[in-house]
């Protein structure tokens, strides 16, 4: 999914979203953040960068932290860098109107990546570890359903 599908849903003369990519800091770590967003229902957005934008998926509950919790995560439109420091009200009648604030921010390592599933480490204030993205229907180039969850750590 790419930048310009964010760009297309997205008035920004209305709304205080970031319209494009900050410059990247030094740091040579990946950001991961997971935002609380109060839009029509409560949600949680987990963005991932990748390639210079942030993969972003919504999270209908809680994300897991503990193994054993599967989470269904909804692949959306990639969002540009500068969105993980977000944090405000998108106006009634945009786009995901409603209340969006930081849940857990930090790094993640990538340890394996396919086009159906991503084995990070995360190293936020909250989720810590070995988390997994597996994609639903890997046949299915047009689904955009996946299951987020805490792997068990290795010994």
């Amino acid at each position: 999914m790419s930048l310009e599908e964010y760009k297309n849903k997205r008035d920004f003369s209305k709304t205080r979203e970031p319209s494009q990519s900050k410059k990247k800091k030094e740091s040579d770590e990946l950001v991961y953040v997971i935002q609380r967003h109060q839009a029509s229902h409560l949600h949680f957005d987990l963005r991932l960068e990748e390639e210079g934008v942030l993969k972003s998926w919504a999270i209908p509950k809680t994300p897991p932290q503990e193994t054993g919790v599967r989470r269904l995560a909804v692949q959306t439109e990639d969002h540009p860098l500068g969105y993980e420091d977000f944090e405000g009200i998108i106006p009634e009648g945009e786009y995901g109107a409603g209340k969006v604030d930081t849940w857990d921010k930090g790094h993640y390592l990538s340890h394996e990546e396919t086009p159906s599933k991503k084995v990070i480490e995360i190293r936020g204030k909250k989720l810590q570890g070995r988390y997994a993205l597996i994609k639903l229907k890997v046949k299915d180039p047009g689904d955009k359903n996946w299951l987020f969850f805490k792997l068990k750590e290795s010994n």
